[in-house]
């Protein structure tokens, strides 16, 4: 035997534990996130956010953006328009809706919910039509102070559904808000006791309109 035989051989490389655990640390990272992400996608879409499709419902355009078929009822929960509005205004227009039908009286929803970019269309269109933006802010909100975006408003038509709301609306807490638009009713509670407020002349002299 010689000696370098005789010498201890070096002892074997010892792995950090630190190296066992990072896959598995990064495992447990990656399927915390991928919960959590999943969680805030459920909870965007509940509330108007990401859509099935990737989409952010502010930016949805067409049927999925708040326009409505050609008599589409306010019972119908497969539109938009319908199923994104205020669910206490909802109710009310509801009732009143069955209501106005033991008058002969059928309620016809123009619009309801609307998305940011399809109100920022209809603004567009006003003013192409009014020939200003000061003209046609009495007509058309903006995508930031309109009551149809943040699901807070309902367009009735016919003309006999909105004149029977604004003869009885009140006693469902719906109130016509502008005195240049018969159709346009928001939910106010406490016109159930004390009857709606008075309305404004146009969009113009809410205040709401100022942001």
């Amino acid at each position: 035997m010689t000696v370098h035989d005789q010498q201890p051989r070096p002892p074997r490389p010892h792995r950090p534990r630190s190296r066992v655990l990072v896959p598995a640390v990064t495992l447990v990272v990656l399927l915390v996130s991928t919960v959590l992400l999943a969680g805030c996608a459920v909870r965007s879409t509940a509330h108007g956010g990401i859509d099935r499709g990737g989409r952010t419902a502010a930016s949805a355009t067409g049927r999925a953006g708040g326009e409505t078929p050609r008599d589409a009822s306010v019972f119908d929960d497969s539109l938009p328009a319908v199923n994104r509005l205020d669910p206490g205004l909802l109710s009310a227009v509801r009732h009143a809706a069955e209501d106005a039908a033991d008058d002969d009286v059928d309620f016809v929803l123009n619009s309801g919910w609307r998305s940011a970019a399809y109100q920022d269309q209809l603004l567009r269109d006003a003013v192409d039509e009014y020939g200003s933006i000061g003209e046609a802010a009495r007509w058309v909100a903006t995508s930031e102070t309109s009551a149809h975006v943040r699901g807070d408003a309902v367009d009735i038509g016919s003309w006999d559904a909105a004149t029977w709301l604004s003869d009885n609306g009140a006693a469902y807490g719906l109130c016509q808000v502008y005195g240049n638009e018969g159709w346009h009713f928001e939910l106010r509670p406490e016109a159930v006791d004390e009857g709606c407020p008075r309305m404004f002349v146009d969009p113009t002299q809410d205040p709401r309109m100022q942001r």
